[in-house]
Parts: C-alpha cells; structure tokens; sequence
C-alpha cells in the first residue's frame, strides 16, 4: 500500500510539474476571481452621484487590473532576467526576435490576472451599472418622467434612493446595462481566446524544437531550477557556518546541518563573474549539434574544456 501510494504521489507530482505554468495561471485566475467577488460583496459601494458614478466605475475595473498586472511583472523572473542583461550587458546581443520573445512571455503571463478581474467584472455587470447609469437616456424609456437630468439617472444604481414614481424603471434600466456589460465581457473572451490561439500557433510554428523536445526543455528548466535552489541553500549555509564560527568561535548546528558541513567540506565562494556568467536571458541554442538549454547549461559545458574565451563569446550570444 506503501508503495501504491508512493508511485500514485509520484505521478501527479509529475503531472502537475509538467504543467506548471498552466496550474499557475489557473490558480491566478481562481485567486482574481475570489478577490473579485469578496471585493464585490464587502468594498463596492456606487456613489450614485453624477460625474462619481463613471470614475468609480472605471476606477473599480481599471485600477485593479493595472495593480494585478504590475504584480505580475515584478513576480515573473524572466522579467529581472532581462533587467539583469541590460545591466551586464547593455542588451547588445538582445535581437529583436529574441525581445519579442522574452517580452511577450512576460507581458503574456502578467495579463492572466488583470484580464480576468476586467472579464469577471464585466459579466457581473455592478461596476458598469454604475459607471454609466447617468447616461442613459431617459427618452428611450416608455413612460419615463421627462425633465429629468444626469443626477436622478446617477441614482440608479442605489435603488432606495430612487424616487418613488420611477422605481418601476430600476429593472429596466440595470437590465439594459448589463446586457451591455456581460456583452463586452463575452466579447473580451472571444477575443483573448482567438489571441491566445494565434500566439501558439505563431510560437509551435517558429520555435526550432518538436513537441517532445520543448516538452523535454520546461522540464530541464524546471529541475535545474529546483536543483539550484537546494544547492544554493546548502552552499550559503556552509559558508554562513564559517563566518560565524570565525567570529564566536563556535557555531550551533543541527544534526542535518553537521551532516551537510561534513560531506562538502570543499565548498568554496563563487565570483561574482561566475554569477554574472549564469545571470541573464538565455534562449536555445546549440553547440555540435548538442542543446544548451540554459546559462547554467552553456557554463557548464564550456566549464569542461576550460575554454574561457568560447564561454566569453557564448554568454554574450543570444540570436
């Protein structure tokens, strides 16, 4: 039973790794999706004033979206991965195939959680409503007082703050707008859609791997990655222990911690050319016919035959 249960963790574990990025957007989109609501239920509160109603409206839809997407750059790394090849190396190897690529991936990826906050507020209507009550005109109702300005319209919304002779036009009124609203919604959906299904057609038709290989790369990226991660973790530990033993004398570890110091003893502080050589963008590229699929990848290749000038040309080298 064990071992049934080992394989099975094993597996999904597997699955979900290799579906990384579409698990990740998905849990964005639920977690928009639930701040949404919780926003709509205990923040949203129409002024149902005229000339507020539109900024507000605008403002619960816009400010939100642009808030989700500059926390979608700033969270994406390959974002600071350009950022750190314009600091190293002025971008002078950055072609434009190559921007397009790396700006696209981040633009793509921070647009998941604005898009579906923009989408999810337009299908619940509440926000449009209110934005554009106080232009509705009052002459395409039957039956509707005339003489009556922008501020009774504005009021809308707010439906005890209608007047009593024209309560009976609150349900027209947010019907007709929400019509138009869950209208752009749907729109913006169709629209993405058709986006998303030309910029994969676009990417599967210029990218110089087959399915199995691009398979094969995000899940390289995604082991060197967890790898890295542990081994630094370990590697700045070690030489943490050591200055702090320089400076008290001693230094209390753990069992775990002892166990690690003992079997890499020979660890030792990296360069800061060394980092610089593994920082950066990195795009695939081949050496005899051989992949690199990563600056860490390229490193250690060009590392074994101790070729410092190849490795000099080949960090620089992005197109």
């Amino acid at each position: 039973m064990a071992a049934l249960i080992t394989e099975n963790f094993k597996f999904v574990s597997l699955f979900f790794k290799s579906k990384d990025v579409m698990i990740f957007n998905g849990l964005i989109a639920l977690g928009t999706v639930a701040s949404q609501t919780m926003y709509n239920i205990f923040a949203f509160d129409c002024p149902c004033s005229s000339g507020r109603n539109y900024l507000y409206g605008l403002a619960a839809i816009g400010v939100p979206a642009l808030a989700f997407y500059l926390v979608g750059i700033m969270l994406n790394k390959s974002t600071w991965d350009l950022v750190s090849e314009c600091r190293l190396r002025r971008c002078r190897k950055l072609s434009g195939a190559a921007a397009f690529a790396v700006l696209g991936t981040i633009i793509g990826r921070a647009a998941v959680a604005p898009v579906t906050w923009a989408v999810i507020s337009l299908l619940r209507g509440e926000a449009y409503v209110c934005a554009l009550s106080e232009f509705v005109d009052p002459s395409t109702l039957e039956g509707f007082p005339s003489g009556q300005g922008l501020e009774v319209m504005a009021r809308f919304p707010c439906k005890s703050t209608v007047p009593q002779e024209m309560q009976g036009f609150w349900a027209e009124i947010e019907r007709r707008l929400k019509y138009e609203s869950q209208l752009l919604g749907w729109l913006m959906v169709a629209g993405m859609a058709v986006v998303l299904f030309l910029l994969l057609c676009m990417k599967r038709c210029c990218s110089p791997l087959g399915y199995q290989q691009e398979a094969y790369w995000s899940q390289f990226r995604s082991n060197e990655h967890d790898l890295f991660q542990r081994t630094a973790d370990v590697h700045s530990r070690i030489l943490a222990v050591e200055s702090v033993k320089s400076y008290f004398g001693f230094v209390a570890l753990e069992k775990e911690e002892k166990q690690q110091l003992e079997e890499h003893q020979n660890a030792s502080p990296i360069s800061s050319t060394e980092w610089n050589r593994i920082t950066g963008i990195c795009l695939y590229r081949e050496k005899r016919g051989l992949p690199l699929y990563s600056r860490l990848n390229k490193w250690a290749q060009y590392s074994v035959e101790n070729n410092i000038d190849a490795m000099e040309k080949e960090m620089d080298t992005l197109s």
